[in-house]
């Protein structure tokens, strides 16, 4: 493996003969570009350390970028990642369902009572994510206190706490408040979805000609 810095490497395949690029045995080499600090370094083989790192890749043979990937996510990032991706999916059961009920109130449900199982999947996903986030910031909150035990304990028997321990809990803090507004945020849409429901109700006895409560 060869480490050079970027415009170095640019140079160097600027400068390679028609005759090199031609070559079969190197068709498939590829350079890896990406930051250290403030430089940027080039190389024909990816480093373990570098492997997370947001990086180009070129053609070793005509300096062509063939591809861009992006950095690692962090464990805060996933997090945020995975509240984004459960959101967007109860958006869209959302929309589904209120496009159902609005096309087939009359036409479809005879009763209430079949009304009413037009939304028990939405509410059946929306319990399960609430019952994972609630495990969650429990699971997270006793992990919290444990390394804060473990760090306050070491600094009162006269010990330094390490670095890498500080960074344990800080991560974990960052999950546990990612946790914490996913609870919040789906106890809120159980709020929402109830009076959802009870609307569509309404609407469907407005439809039907019905009393309320008939």
């Amino acid at each position: 493996m060869f480490r050079v810095p970027a415009i170095v490497a640019a140079s160097l395949l600027l400068a390679l003969p028609a005759s090199l690029l031609a070559k079969p045995d190197t068709a498939d080499k590829k350079l890896y570009c990406w930051n250290e600090g403030n430089e940027r370094i080039c190389s024909d083989s990816l480093p373990a350390d570098a492997v997370n790192n947001a990086r180009e890749e070129f053609n070793a043979n005509s300096g062509v970028r063939n591809a861009q990937v992006q950095r690692a996510l962090t464990d805060e990032e996933r997090a945020a990642a995975a509240t984004v991706a459960a959101q967007a999916q109860l958006d869209l059961m959302a929309a589904q369902t209120k496009q159902r009920t609005e096309q087939a109130m009359l036409s479809t449900y005879g009763s209430e009572d079949a009304l009413r199982k037009v939304f028990n999947e939405r509410q059946e996903v929306l319990d399960n994510n609430l019952n994972t986030a609630r495990y969650n910031v429990a699971s997270l909150r006793d992990s919290l206190v444990t390394l804060l035990g473990t760090a306050g304990d070491r600094e009162l028997a006269g010990g330094k706490v390490a670095d890498k321990q500080v960074e344990a809990i800080r991560q974990r803090h960052a999950q546990l408040q990612a946790q914490q507004r996913l609870q919040a945020s789906f106890e809120q849409q159980q709020v929402t979805l109830k009076a959802e429901i009870e609307a569509s109700l309404q609407r469907y006895r407005e439809l039907k000609g019905m009393a309320p409560g008939g």
